[in-house]
């Protein structure tokens, strides 16, 4: 008798033990939503931003230099609708010195202009950080001009470029 209350004892314990653990079991698993949120924070780091002409990074700035050597083309007033691990957007004005007749005697204009940041690499000693790469500017309404070789011309609706930012110590080896 006293061996047949042991296994009924144990089997009275086991049972809900096995029962607990799996349900904790099933609740780890889960949903395909959740697995791609996982596997997208681990791809990216928790810390996106973009380097500024002094190689410090920012995170929706409210303005950003394009031309670092001198500041005459830069954008201001940026109102950011996402910041995220694949790109980030926003509206604001880029504000351009038309260098006539020379830069420091020039005069700046407004354009107004859709901004996207996109593509990310590792920033080289600051682990858990990616920086956008490059920017696209797109113009809604006039955009800035440029010299063809004999006159200034209206420029493209689009504008593609790189931003600035140390360079990748393993070309034509992506890092982001």
């Amino acid at each position: 008798m006293k061996r047949g209350r042991r296994f009924l004892a144990i089997g009275a314990v086991s049972i809900p033990v096995l029962g607990l653990t799996l349900g904790l079991g099933l609740s780890a698993v889960t949903s395909p939503a959740q697995a791609s949120v996982t596997r997208a924070r681990q791809l990216y780091s928790e810390q996106i931003v973009v380097l500024n002409c002094l190689g410090k990074g920012q995170v929706r700035p409210s303005s950003f230099i394009l031309a670092c050597a001198d500041a005459n083309d830069y954008l201001a007033h940026l109102h950011w609708t996402s910041w995220g691990p694949y790109l980030a957007s926003a509206v604001g004005t880029q504000e351009e010195n038309d260098c006539i007749p020379y830069c420091a005697a020039g005069h700046f204009h407004a354009y107004p202009v859709d901004v996207i940041f996109w593509g990310s690499t590792a920033v080289t000693g600051e682990p858990g950080t990616q920086r956008y790469e490059t920017v696209t500017l797109l113009y809604p309404g006039a955009r800035p001009p440029i010299y063809n070789g004999h006159k200034y011309v209206e420029g493209p609706k689009t504008v593609t470029m790189s931003l600035w930012g140390p360079p990748n110590p393993y070309p034509g080896v992506s890092l982001g």
